[in-house]
């Protein structure tokens, strides 16, 4: 039987944890709007989608047999976190007017690179899947044969608690957005939020990930 006493709260500190995604979310919000970045949890939630999956047809046995799978996704991640810091610090240096988050100039095409960043940050970050294959298992009771359903039902029951911690940045970060901010503020929260990034490439590089 599952445990969703102890589930439900260790789920909620596992998502409010200011990860790469969480981060990524109060940026969109700042910058783009809250619509914006709420489409970009979409895309986190996909990704989160798949790795719960993996974890439920038991790829956690395949990694726990070999460290290359996990070594290449760190690398994956690394350098997209990477990717990511450079083009914030671009932003921040580049001069440009000021305009409210969620102005015409957010055009439509700026919708699906928000979704795809999400997701593809997600996916490159092996610590979400070692979340999964270390947190879900916990909180299953009963026959091995039972294991499989209990692992989705649990995965399932984590989204909507990612969903609504990721609104709450969402929300504060829309919040400062709507303040009005300068154009040298926007510098600055790019800078920031690119020194961050960059940092956490530098953690996930540094960090050893083993099952």
């Amino acid at each position: 039987m599952i445990d969703w006493v102890g589930f439900v709260p260790a789920a909620v500190l596992a998502s409010l944890v200011p990860g790469a995604n969480q981060l990524l979310g109060l940026r969109n919000a700042v910058r783009h709007g809250s619509a914006y970045a709420l489409a970009g949890i979409g895309g986190r939630l996909a990704a989160f989608v798949v790795l719960i999956g993996l974890v439920v047809v038991g790829l956690d046995v395949l990694l726990s047999t070999g460290s290359a799978v996990l070594t290449v996704i760190k690398w994956i991640g690394v350098a997209y976190l990477l990717w990511i810091g450079l083009t914030s610090l671009r932003h921040a240096w580049r001069p440009r007017p000021a305009a409210p988050a969620g102005s015409p100039a957010d055009s439509g095409r700026t919708l699906w690179p928000l979704v795809a960043n999400e997701f593809v940050v997600a996916m490159s970050n092996p610590k979400a899947l070692l979340l999964f294959a270390a947190l879900l298992p916990q909180f299953t009771g009963g026959p091995d044969a039972a294991a499989g359903p209990q692992l989705a039902l649990l995965g399932a029951a984590y989204l909507p608690i990612e969903l609504v911690v990721g609104l709450g940045y969402v929300g504060l970060g829309s919040a400062l957005g709507a303040t009005g901010i300068s154009a040298r503020t926007h510098r600055k929260i790019d800078a920031g939020s690119g020194v961050c990034f960059l940092g956490l490439a530098g953690l996930l590089a540094a960090e050893h990930v083993a099952l």
